[in-house]
């Protein structure tokens, strides 16, 4: 049993609330899963720049001089500093150049998540320690989702935590269990991915990242995902400009869904969506069985 939460953002104006309106999503879904927590946010992206999040257990000596470390190895960047988590901002041609450098001069780091827009955070621990701890309150963006995990066949670990990212500006987080994840692993190792964690919901992110890679859009990836994944799965996913939502034929895991003018929301009970503006007049429901549903912001909804 698990806890997820989406936010996917119409109105413009609700911008600068998206990181307090995903806390309060997700703090709520706490009793679903102690274990641990992650939320990732998609912010606005500048032109021709990029961003890589990376994790430390010992962000004192890791992050410490990190910048000037990175510029030695010829790369300007930006690095902000977040608890155990950094935030690398780059010229986007840099981007493979610093995950190079970073294997080298920060061989202890773990990467996050990297792209254009999207920031992750995930730890061990409560949501609402999670939330404060990298001050996600405080973050604008225009789409995100969110975790909380309680483990049941893998590890208790940052790593081990939701979101899972594969690609650039794409993440997912999952409820369930899948039962074909080990073969479908080795199929994708073949095909040249590369994992960090034997959790099952990885190989569906990683999956989704390697039908992508072929010119699916997410909607198309995530049909896909209903013939090629076997489980119970309700999954949540981000790219950089779309949300997406899918549920196993069963449909077991609980999920609920509202839609307004102002935003495409989800929960795994309606109790994480009670309080976002004008919930009183939104069209709720439940996701269908093997249904995909799918927003982006650089297509018609």
């Amino acid at each position: 049993m698990c806890g997820i939460v989406g936010l996917f953002l119409k109105d413009k104006s609700l911008e600068p609330q998206l990181g307090n309106l995903l806390s309060d999503m997700l703090i709520t879904m706490t009793d679903r899963g102690p274990d641990s927590a992650g939320i990732a946010i998609y912010g606005g992206s500048a032109e021709g720049r990029a961003k890589i999040t990376i994790q430390s257990a010992n962000p004192g000596a890791d992050f410490d001089g990190l910048a000037g470390d990175l510029e030695k190895a010829g790369i300007k960047a930006d690095v902000s500093i977040k608890s155990t988590h950094a935030v690398i901002e780059l010229d986007a041609s840099k981007l493979g150049n610093v995950r190079k450098a970073l294997e080298e001069i920060r061989p202890a780091v773990r990467l996050m998540g990297s792209g254009e827009s999207v920031e992750i955070y995930k730890e061990i621990g409560l949501p609402k320690e999670v939330v404060a701890r990298f001050g996600v309150r405080a973050m604008s963006g225009t789409h995100g989702i969110g975790h909380t995990r309680m483990a049941t066949e893998s590890a208790v670990t940052t790593l081990g935590a939701h979101p899972f990212s594969t690609g650039a500006d794409q993440c997912l987080v999952h409820n369930g269990s899948l039962s074909n994840h080990n073969n479908l692993r080795r199929e994708l190792v073949r095909e040249g991915m590369t994992f960090e964690t034997q959790n099952d919901s990885e190989v569906a992110a990683a999956y989704l990242t390697a039908e992508m890679a072929k010119g699916k859009d997410l909607g198309q990836a995530l049909t896909g995902a209903l013939d090629d994944l076997d489980g119970f799965f309700t999954f949540v996913v981000g790219t950089k400009s779309g949300f997406g939502v899918v549920r196993d034929p069963i449909a077991c895991k609980p999920a609920v869904m509202a839609e307004t003018d102002q935003y495409v929301a989800f929960g795994s009970e309606y109790r994480a969506l009670v309080n976002l503006p004008g919930i009183e007049n939104a069209r709720v429901w439940e996701p269908e069985p093997a249904t995909v549903y799918f927003w982006d912001h650089d297509k018609a909804a």
